[in-house]
């Protein structure tokens, strides 16, 4: 297989780490990382993969798979953010308590050096983890051999991960919670109760449900909310009901982090 130049700089950026621990999502960044980690290191490299209510269940059910097909060594934990009174009430920063959750969790499991899915692409964004992977030295392979997003897809696609390649951008079910309002088990099952309904009746692609003060709107990218039926409809509408939401579910088209509500500078 004949890789680019970023891909072969990362292969040689993973070698340069040796050993080290990845924590791994579920998503194409850290999963397809974790292939070329694999490849590259054998069992000197370990995936973490964290349960919790906010990660949704096909995502650790997708790192198992790969996991057992690939041969990896997997060690699923508890990273014990729903334990953090800072990550549930939902700041501005909610992300890096998680991170340093998630991060403090494997370093008392390993001394190996911590990476991440993290790629150039996100170093624009505000992502406050950012902070808490510098607190705990991890280091973000795929920026120092500067891959973006479009690398990723693909590199997976060159190494056959033809699941992974085109997956959707899936962040954590917290994020689909308003800024402000408080992280509970509840409302994690209910977004991803409508979320998984919609997908199982309409196929993969962008599908937010989002928890806001004023209720549940759930976000969905063109091509999705134009093959909505109101058969569909009311299916959610049930969910809904069935999660002891008492009001209707408004749909809209997607906004990338309609949910979050940053502070004002």
């Amino acid at each position: 297989m004949m890789l680019t130049d970023r891909e072969a700089q990362l292969g040689a950026v993973i070698e340069a780490i040796g050993p080290l621990a990845l924590a791994l999502s579920g998503g194409v960044d850290s999963m397809t990382l974790a292939h070329m980690a694999q490849a590259r290191l054998g069992n000197r490299a370990v995936m973490y993969h964290a349960l919790s209510p906010a990660v949704p269940a096909e995502a650790s059910a997708r790192v198992r798979r790969h996991a057992e097909a690939g041969g990896w060594r997997l060690e699923v934990i508890n990273a014990g953010e729903m334990g953090d009174p800072r990550y549930l009430d939902n700041p501005v920063n909610r992300c890096f308590f998680c991170k340093t959750n998630l991060y403090g969790r494997i370093a008392g499991l390993t001394e190996q050096t911590i990476v991440s899915g993290t790629n150039v692409d996100d170093l624009g964004d505000f992502r406050p983890g950012l902070e808490a992977a510098r607190d705990h030295r991890v280091r973000h392979p795929y920026v120092e051999a500067g891959l973006v997003k479009d690398d990723i897809r693909g590199l997976a696609r060159r190494l056959g991960l033809d699941d992974l390649s085109e997956l959707p951008a899936a962040p954590c079910l917290s994020s689909r919670i308003e800024t402000g309002l408080r992280v509970t088990t509840e409302r994690l099952a209910l977004v991803e109760a409508v979320e998984t309904a919609l997908r199982d009746a309409l196929g993969q692609g962008v599908i937010r449900c989002r928890v806001r003060g004023s209720g549940v709107v759930v976000e969905m990218g063109a091509d999705l909310l134009g093959k909505l039926s109101a058969l569909e409809r009311r299916r959610i509408e049930a969910v809904l009901r069935n999660h002891d939401h008492a009001g209707d579910a408004t749909f809209e088209a997607y906004r990338q982090g309609s949910a979050f509500l940053r502070d004002p500078a």
